[in-house]
């Protein structure tokens, strides 16, 4: 599946005002019971051939992970970061997920002049996009540079809880519900109890019914 021919739209928009680095901005693990939430910021050489970009939610595990490697080659420059779930807990997982997004755009080794942040936030209660950007809703379906952050960032992730997560805390079958609140990670929860990754703010309405 190529990616939709409007992809570039929005960079070459903004390529036209003069800018010439523009990096996109997504997040991976807001909605998980358990461990950190990533983001990752991408630049991308404008029009760069990359055949199957698109929303990574869109992509299979196989595709994101081929995706993953040719994105890292391809772009100018790109950084992934991660809010803990101890962070996430004291503060909010909105906050969490703008501090996770602004710490991956200062990571980046050519500052951009313009950020795409997918969805329509740019701020929390205790953290917010400082960068000048612009929010895109939908913004991994229609900005190649977003597309690219969202597979970096999904695969990051989905990485981290099948292989540290799993290894640190196999008890809980992290690799085969990467942390969502599946019937089985319940299951685990109500056997277990939760572990230090588990983001306790999620798991309110299941400590309610103990």
């Amino acid at each position: 599946m190529d990616a939709p021919n409007n992809l570039w739209s929005i960079e070459e928009d903004l390529l036209a005002q003069g800018m010439t680095h523009i990096c996109g901005v997504d997040e991976a693990g807001a909605g998980p019971l358990a461990g950190p939430v990533y983001a990752a910021a991408v630049i991308l050489p404008l029009h760069c051939e990359i055949p199957g970009l698109n929303d990574s939610k869109k992509l299979t595990e196989k595709k994101r992970e081929k995706l993953f490697d040719i994105i890292i080659e391809k772009a100018v420059s790109y950084a992934i970061a991660r809010v803990e779930a101890e962070e996430i807990d004291a503060t909010d997982i909105l906050s969490a997920r703008m501090k996770a997004m602004q710490l991956a755009i200062d990571a980046l080794s050519v500052q951009p002049q313009m950020a795409l942040i997918d969805g329509n936030r740019d701020k929390g209660q205790s953290a917010a996009i400082t960068t000048p950007h612009m929010l895109v809703v939908g913004g991994d379906g229609k900005s190649a540079s977003i597309a690219a952050a969202s597979i970096l960032a999904k695969v990051s992730r989905d990485r981290y809880v099948v292989e540290e997560l799993e290894r640190d805390y196999p008890q809980y079958c992290f690799a085969k519900h990467k942390g969502y609140g599946t019937k089985l990670h319940y299951e685990m929860l109500d056997t277990y109890g939760p572990c230090p990754a588990h983001r306790k703010t999620f798991l309110k309405k299941w400590a309610e019914k103990k």
